[in-house]
């Protein structure tokens, strides 16, 4: 009899398994990479919303008052909140202003951004 030449049940498994733990571990990677830009993205945009909101601030040319305030602001496609805190520094020719900016990620509120400056008076 002659031996019949191929591989074995085994050998065939062991392959398949090789491969399948190699795919799993790319796609793993991929979706990793694609969090990681879309994250990258919205931390882009939400600087963006924050220095609009801050240069338009300057540009009026005079001390913001002391308080909260909510900003709409469309980046892409997406809605974002711009959420403006004026607080009072030690001098009064000064003023500390935070930039937070939220938006929604997987359907939920989430800080996306935080930004502090300080306005002079002009």
């Amino acid at each position: 009899m002659k031996r019949q030449r191929g591989f074995t049940l085994i050998e065939v498994l062991v392959a398949l398994a090789v491969v399948a733990i190699a795919l799993v571990s790319g796609l793993q990677a991929t979706g990793a990479l694609t969090r990681q830009a879309q994250r990258q993205t919205d931390q882009w945009l939400a600087q963006l919303c924050a220095e609009n909101e801050l240069t338009r601030l300057r540009l009026a040319r005079q001390l913001p008052g002391i308080g909260d305030s909510v900003q709409s602001c469309d980046q892409a496609g997406q809605r974002l909140q711009v959420r403006l805190l004026v607080s009072p520094t030690p001098n009064p020719n000064f003023r500390r202003i935070d930039a937070v900016v939220e938006g929604e990620v997987d359907g939920r509120a989430v800080r996306l951004l935080s930004v502090t400056t300080v306005q002079g008076r002009f």
